[in-house]
């Protein structure tokens, strides 16, 4: 049975896919609060022409330059899709399962396919240097790497939930060049703000955020670049599901049940939006599951209007959110750790394109199913991508109480090499 399926590197694809045109309705334009200076008007100073190109584009295609496709190429793309038929064997189901192995990348996760995109554009725009936050540590790394290929430098605002014991990739980050600061930081005001609060304030995407425009906006040669959210962003990574519609195809199946995890929406974006715009053309069923945190289950939020950042220095979008000055607990998935999902996922969720599955806190479920994963397929997920893994499998034992004959597509999105004390921490080992 053939349970790896490739690509060549001529098949990188040529065109990211920009699924606002296919959106069951127009997504609402970004906006302004009530009250201060115009976040909106104040966008270009913060973020790259080219991605507010993207972000707001209306054509399905968008060309990716060749420059790009090189990087990609460096960067090991096209990655194997792989059919995990020793786990089929394990869990005793009639479902088939494929994964998607986007922890083959030179940092260890899927972020490098929208970094080394924005470092490009960074360098043909004329800017050296770029801020940014992290969360659990993969679109930090995956920045910095981007950053130190295209030779200019990277600012990272880190959680510091996380960053108080992920000490390898810290390492890692700093070994690319980047300037690593734990969140909130005394490098700005908003940082110095919440630490006078709590000088051990365990931080959060949002409030990392904040830091990383506040840099970009108090200095001309900085550009902030955003690892999830925004449209531009998830339109980098279709790269994912562009490659895995392709190698199906060559597998000759179609897709029953899509899944992975969810905290701003870059992997599952980035995955499932392909395949999105063709069940919103009514050309396929399939069903979508984001698989989250109960810390931070923001498709089950409301959906309104609300600020990217805790500062509110971006512009109000819609969106799921749960506020963002929500409190969250950390967990070691920290990249699920974030107070709102990404507009055009938000959309595609109201209108009922996507089902959401939030797992306990204590991470215990979700980890003793990446072990099940690791005995069974040999690669060791990020703590995030453990939600897929977790996510994938209880879909196949559902099938295996009901006899369905399912075929359950899921992306990994990072390995977790730089994740064990997580694991050991929860699975106690």
């Amino acid at each position: 049975m053939k349970n790896q399926f490739n690509l060549s590197v001529d098949d990188i694809p040529k065109k990211w896919y920009n699924i606002l045109p296919d959106l069951p309705e127009p997504i609402p334009k970004p906006k302004d609060p009530p009250t201060g200076p115009s976040r909106v008007e104040n966008l270009p100073n913060l973020l790259l022409k080219e991605c507010l190109r993207q972000e707001f584009s209306d054509e399905r295609w968008i060309a990716i330059p060749e420059g790009v496709r090189e990087l990609y190429a460096k960067a090991g793309r096209p990655r194997p899709l792989f059919r995990a038929t020793r786990l089929e064997e394990f869990l005793g189901t009639p479902a088939r399962m494929y994964y998607k192995s986007e922890f083959y990348s030179p940092t260890g996760s899927h972020k490098v396919n929208t970094a080394l995109a924005q470092a490009y554009f960074a360098v043909k725009e004329g800017y050296d240097h770029l801020s940014t936050e992290t969360g659990a540590g993969q679109w930090g790394t995956a920045l910095s790497y981007a950053c130190s290929i295209a030779g200019i430098k990277a600012t990272v605002f880190w959680v510091r939930a996380v960053h108080s014991w992920k000490k390898d990739r810290l390492a890692f980050m700093q070994m690319l060049g980047s300037d690593v600061y734990a969140s909130p930081s005394d490098q700005t005001a908003c940082g110095r703000e919440l630490l006078k609060e709590d000088p051990e304030h365990p931080g959060s995407l949002g409030i990392a955020v904040s830091e990383g425009l506040e840099m970009a906006n108090e200095n001309d040669n900085v550009k902030y670049s955003l690892g999830s959210v925004l449209n531009h962003v998830l339109l980098h990574q279709t790269v994912i599901g562009l490659e895995t519609m392709a190698q199906l195809k060559a597998a000759e199946v179609e897709p029953d049940v899509m899944c992975s995890c969810l905290g701003g929406g870059s992997n599952f974006g980035g995955f499932a939006l392909p395949f999105l715009g063709q069940v919103a053309r009514g050309k396929a069923d399939i069903k979508f599951i984001a698989a989250q945190s109960e810390v931070a289950p923001n498709l089950q939020g409301e959906y309104r209007y609300d600020h990217a950042d805790h500062a509110e220095l971006t512009p109000m979008l819609k969106m799921y959110t749960l506020g963002h000055h929500a409190s969250m607990d950390p967990i070691r998935g920290d990249g699920l750790r974030y107070h709102a999902a990404a507009p055009v996922l938000s959309v595609l969720r109201k209108h009922g394109l996507i089902d959401t599955v939030a797992y306990p806190k204590d991470e215990r479920h979700v980890f003793e199913r990446a072990r099940v994963f690791v005995q069974n397929e040999g690669f060791l997920p990020a703590p995030e991508s453990a939600y897929s893994v977790a996510c994938a499998i209880d879909e196949a034992l559902r099938c295996k109480r009901t006899g369905e004959d399912r075929t359950i597509v899921f992306n990994i999105s990072g390995h977790g090499f730089m994740d064990m004390v997580g694991y050991q921490a929860v699975l106690g080992m």
